[in-house]
């Protein structure tokens, strides 16, 4: 089973940006379709993006479109989110997860999760 590491959160002032990593181990990380998932305390995990096996296709929560962009580079076995122009509601841990089988809006389709790294956006 594929082992995830996140990293490349922090602390941001509000209208700033930052650029998360998700790196993988332990699998043909090419098999695998890639999502970031984030969590506030006391909340679901709530989507955010996805991105295809080969990273030509992505497909992003609706609070996010055109804010933030997902990509990944399967010869480092990384995914990555850039996030731009983050607001104060978006201090969350951020996670990313993988599946071979497909993809879901729903956190509990999916087995393999990283620790999280949290990014934290201040007025």
């Amino acid at each position: 089973q594929v082992q995830l590491v996140e990293s490349g959160g922090g602390s941001v002032q509000a209208g700033g940006s930052l650029r998360l990593s998700c790196a993988a181990s332990g699998g043909t990380f090419s098999h695998y379709y890639m999502v970031w998932f984030r969590q506030a305390p006391g909340k679901e995990r709530e989507f955010v993006a996805f991105v295809n096996r080969g990273g030509g296709s992505t497909y992003y929560g609706d609070s996010v479109k055109g804010r933030f962009t997902a990509s990944r580079d399967n010869t480092k076995n990384a995914v990555y989110l850039q996030m731009n122009n983050l607001n104060r509601g978006e201090t969350d841990i951020y996670y990313c997860t993988a599946s071979e089988s497909g993809f879901s809006h729903r956190a509990e389709e999916y087995q393999c999760w990283g620790k999280g790294t949290q990014v934290t956006v201040s007025s």
